[in-house]
């Protein structure tokens, strides 16, 4: 790797750097408001909420790269231009090979780290924010606020306070769910505990007190322990295992293996397996966008006022190809022998640019303008 490599390397993974953080920062906000409410009514810790906005990274980090190199690649080699670099190195005798070399050794880089997002991080980082998400909205240990009355249906829960080890002090519980013989349930202490059956607080050194409406009868008992059931509130074991699995999170061989079941419905297995070709081809995109980026800008000819018409060409390009790929993914969902033009797709663009651009090509310099 000489010194030009070298130094057009180091530009572009700084470059890459920064222009990925910044987009991915915004995108977590974005992402991350839509979570602000379980902090506010479901009392979920910062750290709880942050662990579950950042397992969201993966998902949009496939999408982010390729952008952000070619972004980056348009940019550096602009500046190349603009500074008379690339033509200081075409004139010492650089080909097209040497001037795109940093952009493709980076480029492969993002390929593989592609991969391994889509591959492994991408299906087991959305299985847990799945999964975490899941159990915020249905189990009812989230639903105890501490110091504060929270109304479960037919159950209203009080709890004085919340033990670093999770024990429950101070609860004081009202059981609407027998409308004949409502009950009072007080207790110095308690614990909230998930069965396969469901949610249920244990309750110790306490009483239940039941007025029987027809009667006016009222009646106590106390108790050194006692259960008070939530299963209807909370949510099961059997419950958690039966939640409905997306395709982003399974991986290759549950995605290449769909077929009409419980869990995936027979309009949906289409989808089920575009998504594990898709895994497969997006990674590629990134090598296709570097390629077209470095054709439009080093293709022969350096022109000594600004790139704007071949950045704007490239950019139009890659967009273009962008959302029609989307169309065809849409389409190839409902029709499956449409697959192979996914990967057909992704490959022409970027075979057309590498031989366009590496191909055997007498360097000039744009005519000056005329007086």
């Amino acid at each position: 790797m000489n010194g030009f490599t070298r130094y057009v390397l180091r530009q572009l993974i700084v470059g890459m750097i920064l222009l990925t953080a910044g987009l991915s920062c915004i995108i977590w906000l974005s992402q991350s408001l839509r979570f602000v409410e379980m902090i506010v009514n479901q009392g979920v810790s910062i750290g709880t909420f942050l662990y579950l906005t950042m397992l969201m990274l993966p998902s949009f980090l496939t999408i982010i790269l390729p952008i952000a190199l070619f972004c980056i690649v348009l940019f550096v080699y602009s500046k190349l231009i603009s500074d008379r670099e690339l033509v200081v190195m075409r004139a010492a005798g650089q080909g097209q090979w040497a001037l795109a070399k940093p952009a493709v050794i980076l480029a492969s880089v993002v390929v593989l780290l592609g991969y391994a997002l889509n591959l492994y991080l991408l299906p087991n980082s959305y299985k847990s924010f799945r999964e975490l998400q899941w159990k915020i909205r249905n189990y009812s240990h989230v639903l105890l606020k501490e110091g504060a009355f929270t109304n479960m249906g037919n159950i209203t829960v009080y709890v004085r306070e919340r033990s670093s080890d999770g024990q429950l002090l101070g609860i004081l519980a009202y059981d609407r769910r027998n409308p004949d013989k409502p009950e009072t349930w007080m207790a110095a202490k308690g614990a909230l505990v998930e069965t396969a059956e469901g949610a249920r607080v244990a309750m110790f050194d306490g009483n239940r007190q039941t007025v029987d409406r027809q009667t006016n009868k009222f009646s106590i008992l106390y108790f050194d322990q006692g259960i008070l059931d939530l299963k209807e509130l909370g949510a099961s074991a059997d419950a958690s295992a039966n939640r409905h699995r997306e395709a982003r999170e399974r991986n290759l061989g549950e995605l290449f293996n769909a077929k009409p079941s419980v869990e995936i419905s027979a309009r949906d297995v289409g989808k089920f397996i575009i998504e594990g070709h898709k895994r497969l081809v997006s990674p590629l995109s990134a090598l296709g966008f570097t390629l077209i980026g470095l054709f439009f800008l080093i293709d022969g000819n350096f022109s000594r006022r600004s790139q704007f018409r071949q950045v704007a060409i490239s950019v139009i390009v890659v967009v273009g190809l962008r959302l029609s790929v989307l169309g065809l993914e849409n389409i190839a969902a409902k029709n499956l022998n449409l697959i192979p033009l996914i990967y057909l797709y992704a490959l022409t663009p970027m075979l057309v640019a590498a031989v366009a651009l590496f191909r055997r090509k007498r360097f000039r310099l744009a005519k000056p303008v005329s007086a």
